[in-house]
């Protein structure tokens, strides 16, 4: 009898291993929206599993937290969320889970400089008068040198800030797109790789985006930029509770509050993951496991471990973080933004996003709330600071920019989310081509979602990743996961589907 027979007989006879053990066991780690979408493609399918999840609510990095104050209830996302997609199955896919609590959402965003508001897209009359006759002329001519230099003299473009200088020039690049991309990163424009530049902002340049400022035409045939976008009526998180709920109905089963700690491996397959769980360890046996994970934790459990080049490789792979505060107001609404940018480098708060402008729902009758985004690396000043001292730190700006007092803030909330923004370094394709091809030599793992694939994808690109992976479970093919939201091009190019018409509030 070989070995790996006597191992499945006597792991069979153990009672508790063999209530873990379906005909054909499918387990998914990690309830974030790829995991999510995996699991409710399955069921279409006629299929279940068993979803393994840390957290204690199901949508990572798009869920929805609730604050209760007395009677009344403030939601916010972990960020502002927002859907656009190319792909209508998607719409069809969450039309179907949301139906009329699919709401669709004018976009007003704007970005705040130098204690200026700046439109965006932009007006070309309110830059000019912000910015002044002497720095348009100096951002334009700017443009002119980067052009030469990059189109005329062929300087090769090696990191985001030359894609930036060749696009934009340098005087506009700094103004407000280095300085904020410094700021999420927390390293050089010159250190980052042009993939994160090509990913969001291809198609637009200083001469699409002065088209569009004066003819109101350049950035939409360019294709970056949408007026409206959907959204859950009562966040993001509703899509993946509602997924939940219908799963769970089917015969899916779920572990909250759980995690691996050992992924054991044999022969090109995962055989056995340990998990700890709110009721002591377990060991699950999968057929088929499904990973939406951190790629460098899941990669950390691996037993036996990965050879010395592919851990060498792991071990230049690296994460941002975020922290957040959700400040609710005794105000009727702060701004008519969705979300607001903060490029400028002296101050800490990157990003403020106002849900009651999302949906109506997301605050009470006569009340609003403002997320603040702090964008850092786990372990720095910002990541160890109170719950007061971020407070502090956040109020002298809120103050000085004119957005809230201290008089109107009803409470606030401290939020902290690890392995947020995979890191585009300069050499983080080739270290990660070196963990990619180790880990496609198993040949029932499945890794998929913006932590799973080290890839910075939106909400619609992870969604679809799982439903690409269900389909290629069931039907006995690895998908081309990299061709997802690969096409090059801003993440913001969509389309609203023409037949929906319900409002936000």
């Amino acid at each position: 009898m070989s070995k790996n027979k006597r191992r499945s007989q006597k792991h069979k006879s153990d009672p508790t291993r063999s209530a873990l053990r379906s005909i054909e066991s499918i387990y998914i780690l990690g309830a974030g929206p790829a995991g999510m979408a995996t699991a409710m493609e399955l069921s279409k399918a006629g299929k279940t599993a068993t979803i393994v999840e840390r957290d204690s609510r199901v949508g990572g990095l798009a869920q929805t937290l609730e604050f209760k104050e007395g009677d009344l209830v403030f939601r916010t996302d972990i960020g502002p969320h927002r859907f656009f997609s190319k792909n209508q199955y998607l719409y069809d896919f969450i039309e179907d889970l949301l139906d009329e609590k699919w709401i669709r959402v004018p976009r007003q965003t704007r970005q705040l400089i130098e204690g200026k508001y700046y439109d965006y897209p932009i007006k070309a009359l309110q830059a000019f008068k912000n910015i002044g006759p002497l720095r348009a002329v100096k951002m334009v001519a700017s443009y002119g040198v980067g052009a030469v230099q990059y189109r005329v003299f062929n300087r090769p473009v090696e990191s985001f800030q030359d894609y930036i200088v060749a696009n934009f020039g340098y005087e506009l690049g700094k103004f407000n797109m280095l300085n904020y991309t410094e700021k999420i990163w927390g390293v050089s424009c010159k250190q980052l790789h042009p993939d994160w530049a090509r990913q969001r902002i291809k198609g637009l340049n200083l001469t699409t985006a002065l088209k569009s400022a004066l003819f109101g035409g350049g950035a939409k045939q360019a294709k970056t930029l949408v007026d409206e976008f959907y959204y859950p009526q009562y966040g993001t998180g509703l899509i993946y509770e509602t997924i939940r709920e219908r799963i769970t109905n089917a015969g899916f089963s779920f572990h909250m509050e759980s995690e691996p700690t050992k992924i054991e491996h044999e022969h090109g397959r995962i055989t056995r993951v340990t998990l700890n769980t709110p009721d002591g360890e377990k060991t699950i046996e999968p057929d088929t496991l499904v990973s939406s994970i951190p790629i460098t934790h899941f990669m950390s459990l691996l037993d036996p471990a990965p050879p010395a080049a592919v851990l060498e490789a792991l071990a230049g792979l690296s994460w941002r973080a975020q922290v957040y505060l959700f400040v609710t107001l005794d105000r009727e609404k702060v701004t008519d933004d969705n979300w607001i940018y903060i490029p400028d480098s002296d101050v800490p708060v990157g990003r403020i996003a106002e849900m009651k402008n999302f949906s109506t729902d997301m605050c009470p009758e006569g009340k609003t709330s403002l997320f603040l985004e702090f964008f850092v690396t786990e372990g720095d000043e910002v990541w160890n600071m109170s719950k007061e001292e971020l407070f502090e730190v956040a109020m002298k700006d809120m103050e000085r920019l004119g957005l809230f007092t201290r008089d109107e803030v009803r409470n606030y909330y401290h939020i902290k989310r690890r392995h947020v923004y995979p890191v585009y370094d300069l050499g983080y394709p080739e270290r990660l081509a070196v963990v990619k091809e180790y880990l496609d030599t198993f040949t029932n793992l499945y890794y998929i979602g913006r932590p799973g694939r080290f890839k910075y994808n939106n909400q619609d690109h992870s969604i679809e990743m799982g439903i690409a992976a269900a389909r290629g479970l069931v039907q006995g093919e690895r998908p081309d996961f990299d061709s997802i939201g690969g096409e090059q091009e801003y993440f913001e190019k969509g389309k609203l589907a023409e037949e929906k018409s319900v409002k936000a509030g």
